[in-house]
């Protein structure tokens, strides 16, 4: 069996004793959260977020690329969100790497070139990254200046955040 049956498998579980349909599509929170998709990681827990307070936006490394200023534009003017937070990790996969090599990597392990993703947006340090995410969605034409960013490092060996100034 694969883990996708399996997974459906859980979901008639899930949909079973289901209650949650009624949950408004805003936040009731008005925040949004972009953290890396690290499956240690459950945010929402770590955050003491329940389903309908917030929206979670999570790709490799917690990156403000464009889908994900997509998503925080759309969460912000089209379903009321007040707030953004950044959450980066220690020990994340995409800290160390370096982008020549992986894309040198993947292109020797499959044998061909390949010209998207155009950036898989590596880094070296954690601070300076989160910064430069704050940054990015702070300095976007369609998020407004009113709009509270911040950044935070979390510990996946003490389940701690700290705030990136």
């Amino acid at each position: 069996m694969s883990v996708a049956d399996e997974l459906l498998i859980a979901n008639e579980d899930f949909a079973r004793n289901f209650k949650l349909g009624k949950l408004s599509v805003r936040p009731k929170r008005h925040v949004a959260v972009l953290a890396c998709m690290d499956s240690r990681i459950l945010f929402e827990h770590c955050l003491g977020l329940h389903p309908g307070d917030a929206h979670m936006i999570r790709n490799a490394g917690g990156i403000a690329t464009e889908d994900a200023l997509r998503s925080l534009i759309v969460s912000h003017h089209l379903l009321d969100t007040q707030e953004f937070i950044i959450i980066n990790h220690t020990d994340c996969g995409l800290l160390k790497v370096q982008e020549y090599e992986l894309r040198a990597q993947l292109t020797r392990k499959m044998g061909t070139i390949a010209s998207e993703p155009a950036h898989f947006h590596a880094f070296d340090d954690l601070e300076t990254n989160v910064r430069q995410q704050i940054q990015r969605v702070k300095s976007h034409p369609w998020i407004p200046k009113h709009i509270p960013v911040r950044g935070f490092v979390y510990d996946v060996k003490t389940g701690k955040l700290r705030e990136v100034e």
